[in-house]
């Protein structure tokens, strides 16, 4: 005997809310130079890095918050999950938003608008936040005494001279693009799929913590101030009422009244807003005369 299913099956994609493709590429393509660029620009601060990461280092011991030296110690006891952990944060980051972007334009247009309108407006406040402060990973604070796995392992995506480092500016942990794309990503594949497996996704933002610290590349706080700018852009581009809500269908084939189980206005009937036995009863449309009442009685 085959059982009913529980979950609702995917729907198919509506291709007219799907935008014009050269347009997307185009936008997407200047966003991402536009990003790195800019990162550049925040780039040279060294002294000024340095003073905000010993701020932040004494901020998260006076709120106890756990060091990053105990998740790095987990990754040291194996240098293959090192090695991963660092693969898993060179190779992963860029390849799985933009996954998730082409995914969502294909398979879920409706979602895709509103995920790369969220995406744009958290990197450039987190591209605003690099300007305005500059912060040295924990990899580099002397008082934080952790390894740089990246240059001592490897891989690395960052130069071994942190101040000519042209490549990628090594200054601008906070916040961390890394968590905050994985949790978008996760967040946007639960919210545009059905399946009972897809809160798993969880799972993606989850390592990228695990490995952002315990490689030594951000703190605690990249990560939650990354997570409450992304609640911010996730609630001022919240979808219209009309995609929040499904309308119900029509249970007969053709126009109200006309099928088994048509609706009936409340003020009709009074009862369960459906006809019995699917037929409508006649109902006299002729116009009664203003002011007065069958049989005179008012």
């Amino acid at each position: 005997m085959r059982l009913a299913r529980t979950e609702p099956t995917d729907q198919e994609p509506d291709i007219r809310a799907r935008p014009p493709l050269v347009r997307e590429f185009l936008l997407v393509a200047g966003l991402f130079l536009a990003y790195k660029f800019g990162r550049q620009a925040a780039n040279g601060h060294v002294e000024e890095a340095f003073r905000n990461a010993g701020s932040v280092w004494d901020l998260e011991r006076a709120l106890h918050l756990p060091g990053e030296g105990a998740v790095q110690g987990l990754l040291l006891h194996s240098q293959p999950l090192i090695h991963a952990a660092n693969t898993y944060y060179a190779a992963v980051h860029f390849p799985a938003t933009a996954l998730f972007l082409i995914w969502l334009y294909w398979r879920r247009p409706a979602h895709y608008v509103r995920s790369r309108r969220v995406l744009a407006a958290l990197t450039g406040a987190a591209l605003v936040l690099h300007l305005l402060f500059p912060l040295a990973p924990p990899r580099m604070l002397p008082a934080a005494g952790l390894v740089d796995t990246g240059q001592v392992y490897g891989p690395t995506v960052y130069g071994q001279t942190p101040a000519t480092d042209t490549m990628a500016n090594q200054f601008a942990a906070m916040p961390s693009l890394h968590v905050g794309w994985a949790v978008m990503v996760a967040l946007g594949l639960i919210a545009a799929t059905r399946s009972r497996w897809r809160w798993l996704w969880l799972l993606h933002p989850a390592i990228t913590v695990f490995v952002v610290v315990g490689t030594a590349n951000h703190y605690w706080f990249d990560a939650i101030v990354v997570v409450a700018l992304l609640a911010v852009a996730l609630a001022a581009f919240r979808p219209p009422l009309s995609a929040r809500t499904v309308p119900a269908r029509l249970r007969g084939p053709g126009a109200w009244g006309s099928g088994e189980g048509a609706p009936v206005p409340a003020y009709a009937g009074g009862g369960s807003g459906t006809y019995e036995g699917g037929v409508r009863p006649v109902i006299s449309e002729a116009p009664v005369a203003s002011g007065t009442y069958a049989g005179g009685a008012r």
